[in-house]
């Protein structure tokens, strides 16, 4: 498996903490050295290790929050 490499350049919000001390993130994000991307993942205390996540355009990130507030009128 080839390494991956990351650079987190910010963090945007931390959605939750659990029991162990992972954080729900969401952060900007350079993988192997491309352009920053949003990412939204669990980070263990350090960020020694990561869970599965969602990385995301800017483009992306506007139609998620658009179909979030769509949601938000619903209810």
């Amino acid at each position: 498996m080839a390494e991956l490499n990351y650079e987190i350049i910010e963090t945007l919000a931390v959605i939750s903490e659990s029991p162990k001390g992972w954080t729900k993130e969401l952060n900007v994000i350079s993988w192997n050295g491309r352009p920053p991307k949003y990412d939204l993942r669990d980070w263990a205390p350090g960020k020694e290790k990561m869970g599965k996540g969602v990385t995301l355009t800017k483009e992306e990130l506007v139609q998620l929050k658009e179909a979030l507030t769509r949601l938000d009128t619903l209810s």
